[in-house]
């Protein structure tokens, strides 16, 4: 049987696991909840540290949804002018292996990175936007790069729903709808991790260039 946790309760798990993850520092962050909602304010001193933060909040079981009001807030040496953090994004990216060259534009202004451009995975498109979000002097970050459809939606459909009676990790009952290259995902899931599966699951399919997720966490 799932206990359900009232809100300080809750707040009270998130602040535990804030002060538990390693890279950053929980006395920064303030903790709000109301009806299992979470929202995390304050500063942090890097971008990186923003996302770190977002991940051990979802980590805790009883969250419903998650807002992040936190701030970045360089200083000393964590602050870069645009154009070095440009050319700093630039040469990662084009150390990486996975995608397809002279494919990615990089935009820098006042330290928030935009990434444009093509590739024909989810996976590129994510591991691309990994690869700076650690840069130094970086405050935020935009991923407008597109995917190149190649399959039909039904087949689209077929494959996703395929992926997921696969996956061990997926208890929840979740149906898939496909228009275009757009995908919704429904239904109950118990669990972060399984919204995280399930979402990873539609956008490891090719030519999916959207994922919509309305899927209910039932805890």
């Amino acid at each position: 049987m799932v206990i359900m946790k009232t809100d300080t309760e809750l707040q009270q798990d998130v602040l535990a696991e804030l002060k538990w993850e390693p890279s950053i520092n929980a006395a920064q962050i303030g903790v709000e909840v109301q009806d299992g909602i979470v929202t995390l304010s304050g500063h942090v001193d890097t971008f990186a540290q923003k996302g770190d933060a977002e991940h051990a909040a979802q980590r805790v079981s009883g969250v419903k949804a998650l807002a992040v009001e936190i701030k970045v807030k360089l200083f000393g040496d964590n602050q870069r002018l645009d154009a070095d953090i440009a050319r700093a994004a630039e040469n990662v990216i084009e150390w990486l292996t996975y995608y397809p060259k002279g494919s990615i534009q990089v935009m820098v202004e006042e330290g928030w990175i935009t990434l444009s451009g093509q590739v024909n995975w989810e996976f590129q498109r994510q591991g691309i936007a990994a690869a700076v979000r650690h840069l130094m002097g970086v405050k935020g970050l935009s991923n407008e790069i597109s995917i190149q459809p190649k399959l039909t939606p039904a087949i689209v459909k077929s494959d996703i729903e395929a992926a997921l009676k696969r996956n061990h990790q997926l208890d929840g009952h979740i149906t898939v709808a496909v228009e275009g290259d757009e995908v919704t995902l429904a239904g109950t899931i118990h669990s972060w991790a399984e919204r995280d599966t399930a979402r990873h699951s539609a956008w490891s399919t090719p030519g999916v260039r959207s994922v919509i997720d309305k899927m209910r966490v039932d805890w």
